[in-house]
């Protein structure tokens, strides 16, 4: 069963951090946030990850998006490996720009459903799956994608879906398939074509398909 539903409010927990302790709430402010989680420090994909979400970091600034991430091993831990990831980034020396939240309880992954019952430690413990999560600055979980540890994620794609939940969060239109930014955009179905010409000032064209049902119509935001 998931841990958390989309709408659901994202927990208020308190954990260790390589920024010392937090509440998350307060973590993120007023802010989005992303949190995504690895299965254990030291290992390659994770790196790799790690790496990926460093370089780009400044990305996520600019949409607003505070960045933390999750493994389960101790802040001491993911300080050593902080510096095995900015090396591998090319950039040794520097320091990870986000935190990393130590969960080596369990006790986060077991309350966000994030353990990989396939892929286990030499312990036989069930490993941290690569879970993304992605909270409105109403601290509700508007993202949620969950792939096994053996499975590296792919950043541009939170990019992509980050843009398209902030427009979407204010503007009454849905992104369709392979949307990026200045691409067009669908009317929801909600809006009778009088409200989307009042809303739209570009134009709204519909695409005409056998059933003859208006419902395929785009706009330029």
């Amino acid at each position: 069963m998931p841990g958390l539903l989309l709408g659901d409010e994202f927990p208020n927990f308190e954990a260790d951090t390589t920024i010392g302790k937090i509440k998350f709430h307060e973590f993120l402010g007023d802010s989005w946030g992303v949190l995504f989680s690895h299965p254990r420090d030291f290992t390659p994909v994770c790196t790799t990850e790690l790496a990926c979400a460093a370089k780009i970091s400044d990305e996520f600034k600019k949409r607003g998006v505070k960045m933390i991430a999750l493994s389960i091993d101790s802040v001491e831990d993911h300080r050593g490996w902080s510096k095995d990831v900015m090396a591998y980034k090319g950039d040794a020396g520097s320091a990870l720009p986000f935190p990393i939240i130590a969960d080596h309880k369990r006790e986060l992954s077991v309350l966000l459903g994030m353990l990989d019952p396939d892929e286990r430690d030499k312990d036989g413990l069930p490993l941290t799956a690569r879970c993304v999560f992605v909270i409105g600055p109403d601290k509700k979980l508007k993202l949620s994608i969950l792939y096994p540890a053996t499975t590296g994620r792919n950043f541009d794609e939170l990019l992509r879906v980050i843009d398209s939940l902030q427009l979407t969060a204010q503007k009454k239109v849905a992104t369709p398939v392979d949307w990026k930014p200045g691409d067009k955009v669908m009317v929801i179905p909600s809006l009778s074509d009088s409200e989307a010409a009042a809303l739209f000032p570009n134009g709204v064209t519909t695409k005409e398909v056998p059933s003859g049902k208006k419902y395929l119509r785009l706009t330029q935001i």
